[in-house]
């Protein structure tokens, strides 16, 4: 082996990125991503700090709004920035503030007793990514203002601009994102709208008021102010599912300065919905105050069942399955010192927590049940029968178990499987009918593309519990299929393709199919979502001819587009595609199937909390939220396919 002599590294190979520099070289390490989400982002990084003086008591109101160019203004009636010249910087501490990285009032501990500011760097972040930024502070009877520019350069230093009531106190910020740096600079209404809303029901009586001034006949917006706090979240929750108590129960203690509560409520559905803060922040990998509530929610009812003789001393225990059946529950801990776990940083570690949540949350459930009997038994008997199911699921799931390929030869005749056994490399598609299915498979590539025909609808499994699901042979021939089992044997590293592909018609009993296994995977398969596994196939509506080229389009604007390329003197023909079902082999490969040429949509899941309202509102029993989407969307449709 050959040394080279000339290769080079000493200091002055070392680079050292100064001030905001180093956020704008690399923003991810600071906002996660550069896309939409990392441009929401900084707008919850102002608001945080507005959030941080709420918590500490000074702060009631919080306005944001989006402003016409699609800059963002946070006010808020906090006790303002602080504006004395700092020692270290020989600056005022409000530049300080927004242009050194790790200057706030979140590290020493005199500042806040409690952040929802993860780093303490939000300020300056959001300077850093910014084409510019106006900060003005109310305080001490006067206005005061500083503004940066490019990235966070100080363009004009805090200066006296007049003077206002000496009882007045506050920050606002505006700032416009950098569109060098980020994906789009464009703020969607109702993602911004959905996380004010969160914040009002996780800070009892603060009122968030979010406004968009793009739209001119929106002059007032929306205003969030839940004097019940997390009680009203559950009600919210709770609003496209049946009670089966009225009462919500909402439980709350305070030990050597973690605060922690705890709101909840059973309905008649199958699916529990459990979310977990800390600070505000949405622990999705839930951590130790879960735990502790998850912990003490099975012993409690266990406990009481017993002693009200509902659970026979023959019968088995309730699991943590049973009791958590169309639960609905927030769990709520601020903490002055929260220690986050987990790749991102979803989980909350704090050992100390576990305790106070069994502790906070046993004592005050005991005394509910205790002293509200009627409904203490609607609960334990809701579980009682879910125990039952879980009973009964277990012998159907012994169906679905696949040992080897030589336990179940294509499972009836529906799969037909690919040669090659990587799953990072092989895909299944889920296909709407024997007759798609029939091209499909010959269409396909048979090393890595497995193809499951569908016949029918499968089951709504948002109106059943997983043994009645298990008894329809669809679903258990899917759930073969993936290899990873369902329920408490679920395993993610037992997935058979990393790639599930939906390929269903582009008409309304495509859709339908398509939603139905879309709600089987978020119920019964989470992770899998969660994991990026799961597709849906893009079939194009036209193809245009032209010579021997042959172009294909997935809808009306693309085909418009792509004509409005084309030469004037082109002659072209343009066909409306045909369904999966009636294209042969060929078509279906070239449009659909070949990895270099199709065209896949990956279904992901951003927020959960608004999937769970959207599958239990469109999916559920309830049949009024239902009726009130359509209503209230029906002025989108363009094209009715009845």
């Amino acid at each position: 082996m050959e040394i080279k002599n000339e290769q080079h590294y000493d200091a002055s190979d070392i680079q050292v990125l100064e001030g905001l520099e180093a956020v704008r070289k690399r923003p991810g390490m600071y906002i996660g991503t550069t896309d939409v989400k990392g441009l929401h982002h900084l707008v919850w990084e102002i608001v945080d700090n507005a959030i941080d003086e709420a918590l500490a008591g000074y702060c009631k109101n919080i306005e944001i709004i989006i402003n016409k160019d699609n800059s963002i203004t946070v006010k808020d009636d906090g006790r303002g920035i602080p504006v004395g010249i700092h020692a270290k910087t020989g600056i005022s501490t409000v530049e300080t503030v927004y242009t050194v990285l790790h200057a706030g009032g979140k590290f020493g501990g005199g500042g806040y007793k409690v952040s929802g500011g993860l780093h303490g760097v939000g300020a300056s972040v959001v300077n850093a990514l910014s084409t510019h930024v106006t900060v003005t502070v109310y305080k001490d009877g006067h206005i005061y203002e500083t503004k940066f520019k490019d990235g966070g350069k100080i363009e004009q230093h805090l200066t006296i601009i007049g003077d206002c009531d000496i009882n007045r106190t506050g920050t606002t910020v505006t700032f416009k994102p950098d569109p060098q740096i980020f994906d789009t600079d464009v703020y969607d209404y109702d993602t911004l709208k959905v996380r004010t809303r969160e914040l009002a029901f996780l800070n009892k009586g603060l009122k968030l008021t979010l406004r968009d001034d793009r739209d001119n006949e929106d002059t007032t917006g929306e205003t969030f102010l839940y004097e019940g706090g997390i009680s009203e979240y559950v009600r919210f929750l709770n609003k496209n599912k049946t009670p089966i108590h009225e009462q919500i129960i909402h439980l709350e203690g305070e030990e050597e300065g973690i605060v922690f509560e705890v709101a909840m409520q059973y309905n008649s559905s199958y699916v529990d919905s459990i979310y977990s803060f800390v600070n505000n922040i949405n622990t999705h990998d839930g951590g130790t105050h879960e735990e502790g509530v998850r912990r003490a929610l099975t012993r409690v009812i266990n406990n009481y069942a017993r002693k009200s003789n509902l659970l026979k001393e023959k019968d088995e225990s309730l699991t943590g399955d049973d009791v958590k059946e169309g639960l609905t529950m927030i769990v709520s801990c601020k903490h002055p010192n929260p220690q986050f776990e987990g790749q991102t940083k979803g989980r909350l570690g704090n050992s100390e927590v576990r305790k106070l949540a069994d502790n906070v949350f046993s004592e005050g459930f005991e005394r509910f049940l205790m002293e509200n009997p009627e409904e203490a038994r609607i609960i334990v008997e809701k579980t009682m029968t879910a125990a039952r199911a879980r009973v009964a699921a277990k012998k159907a799931r012994e169906l679905t178990r696949r040992k080897s390929d030589l336990d179940v030869v294509n499972f009836g005749g529906k799969l037909v499987d690919c040669k090659d056994k990587d799953p990072s490399i092989c895909e299944i598609f889920l296909v709407e009918g024997d007759s798609a299915g029939g091209s499909a498979i010959k269409g396909r590539n048979s090393m890595t593309q497995a193809i499951l025909p569908l016949r029918g609808k499968i089951l709504n499994v948002e109106k059943a519990r997983l043994d009645r699901a298990l008894s329809n042979e669809e679903i258990r021939t899917i759930i073969t299929a993936f290899g990873t089992g369902v329920g408490q044997e679920f395993d993610l590293s037992k997935l058979r393709y990393h790639k599930i592909i939906i390929m269903t018609d582009a008409d309304v009993d495509g859709s339908h199919i398509r939603v139905l296994l879309l709600t089987l995977f978020y119920r019964f398969f989470k992770p899998i979502v969660e994991a990026g596994h799961v597709y849906a196939a893009q079939p194009p509506l036209f193809s245009i001819k032209h010579g021997k080229t042959i172009k294909y389009v997935l809808n009306e604007e693309e085909r418009d587009a792509y004509l409005a390329s084309l030469s004037p003197n082109t002659k072209y023909e343009i066909a409306r595609m045909k369904g999966l079902g009636e294209m042969d082999a060929e078509e279906l490969n070239e449009t659909t199937m070949d990895i270099n040429k199709r065209i896949l949509r990956k279904i992901t899941v951003e927020d959960t909390i608004a999937a769970d309202e959207a599958f239990s509102k469109l999916m559920g029993e309830e049949v009024e939220p239902r009726r009130q989407f359509i209503e209230d969307n029906a002025v989108y449709v363009e094209n009715l396919d009845i």
